[in-house]
């Protein structure tokens, strides 16, 4: 698979070695290689056709680039491939190199080769997400009481913990490392098939064959051919697609909690990290702008997929192939995502005393919501609702604090003179406001955390 530059730029060498060309050919040469051993087993050729066959399915013996270009003139590199392999076999046995790829079809050894290079893949993504799952548990355990200011709308809303926000970011990560194991392991099947999904060439043994290829190959039986029936397939992609959006969230609030104006995070620097070609201080997002660009791209190539399900009758035309193109996209942008993320958070730094200051700054409008509920124990909520926000706009006309507003209030009007004004302060406390968010957020850190160790390892899965 040719990868442009600026694919190269958002994704990993590990997960482009994973879908490149060689990876792809050696996957469709263990097809063959399997399929003609299961076919010897079940006596349908010669056990010494089958080891002529399997001697000659080595990736390093193909011209890879010649297949590619056969493969846009034939509309597959399932023809080219088996052409040359037949070819190959022929030079030692020419008996054998008549029962290669027997009964089976292109779409067969195509589909079954990608299954097999997107078995690697989600090894590489299950890896990255435990990476960043374990960083983000840490992370969330050790700030369980920092203030850090909520926003909504783009604005500041109320004082929240740092910890329940990366708990946040967190918990879909857990979900989406479990659903994909899940669709994994529906969609990493054996295709085989034959020329209309029957079987037919290889008679009452195709069954037999279908069971001790998948048992070869480590792949699932499936109850039928799936040429033209890829809910399973595609189910797995749009988990793909949901994971890269989930790393696109917290890309976004990393993002905007990393600029200067605001300076509450920052990504790793130094080496050339983040720098501009024009300004020296500059300290750019890179690794929140590698996920964004992953998640921005990703809705297209899922949505081809989902497009491309209408195949027609048993084999479908056009759709299959754009499949095909669509689906190393998906993987490539959502390990570039996530490996770019585990690298800013490796490094992140925190800064607390930022995140108070833009607390502070605020002199304690995010504190109204609570100021009114106080107010309401002595006047109602309607009144107290609209006492406060006249105190709030007080505040801001007058550049004072709400707390200050609001005890001049308590002194001077006799219905809030029920109220005991020295629990003002601890209204307008930052830390102590993080207290829900601390007890929602210790229990969902832990529960998040008892079900990343509930995962077995993903080969178990």
């Amino acid at each position: 698979m040719a990868v442009s530059l600026f694919d190269t730029l958002l994704s990993t060498p590990d997960m482009i070695a994973a879908f490149d060309d060689a990876a792809l050919v050696q996957a469709m040469l263990d097809f063959e290689a399997a399929l003609a051993a299961a076919q010897a087993d079940e006596g349908l050729l010669p056990r010494a056709a089958a080891d002529s066959i399997r001697a000659a399915c080595s990736a390093g013996r193909f011209d890879i680039p010649a297949l590619v270009a056969a493969g846009r003139r034939s509309g597959t590199l399932a023809v080219p491939l088996v052409k040359e392999l037949t070819r190959l076999v022929a030079a030692g046995d020419s008996d054998a190199s008549t029962l290669v790829h027997w009964g089976s079809t292109s779409q067969d050894v195509q589909d079954s080769a990608m299954v097999l290079v997107t078995r690697r893949a989600l090894r590489l993504l299950d890896d990255g997400l435990a990476a960043l799952c374990g960083r983000l548990l840490r992370l969330g355990e050790d700030h369980l009481a920092t203030p850090v200011l909520a926003r909504t709308l783009l604005q500041p809303a109320q004082v929240t913990g740092f910890g329940f926000k990366v708990a946040g970011w967190l918990a879909p990560l857990v979900r989406g490392r479990a659903r994909l194991r899940d669709a994994a392991a529906a969609a990493l099947q054996l295709q085989l098939g034959g020329a209309v999904g029957t079987l037919a060439v290889m008679g009452e043994r195709g069954p037999a064959v279908v069971a001790r290829m998948a048992q070869a190959l480590d792949l699932k039986a499936p109850a039928a051919t799936w040429h033209t029936q890829r809910d399973e397939w595609v189910r797995l992609g749009l988990e793909v697609a949901l994971l890269t959006g989930s790393l696109g969230k917290i890309a976004a609030d990393l993002a905007l909690m990393a600029q200067g104006e605001v300076g509450e995070l920052a990504e790793p620097s130094g080496g050339g990290r983040g720098g501009s070609s024009a300004m020296p201080h500059k300290r750019n997002p890179v690794s929140s702008m590698i996920a964004l660009a992953a998640a921005t791209r990703t809705p297209q190539h899922a949505a081809a997929l989902l497009a491309g399900m209408g195949q027609q009758h048993e084999r479908g035309l056009g759709n299959w192939q754009a499949e095909l193109a669509e689906w190393p996209t998906l993987f490539l942008s959502a390990h570039g995502a996530l490996s770019a993320l585990d690298e800013a958070f490796a490094g992140l730094t925190v800064d607390t005393a930022r995140m108070r200051a833009n607390i502070d700054a605020l002199h304690g409008l995010v504190a109204a919501e609570a100021l009114s509920i106080w107010v309401a124990g002595a006047i109602g909520r309607p009144a107290a609702h609209a006492a406060v926000e006249a105190m709030t706009q007080a505040a801001v006309a007058q550049g004072r604090h709400l707390r200050d507003v609001a005890q001049d209030a308590v002194a001077s009007d006799p219905a809030l003179g029920t109220l005991d004004a020295a629990q003002l302060d601890a209204l307008f406390d930052p830390v102590a406001a993080t207290a829900p968010a601390q007890r929602l957020a210790r229990r969902r850190l832990a529960e998040l955390r008892a079900d990343l160790a509930a995962l077995p390892s993903f080969e178990n899965a």
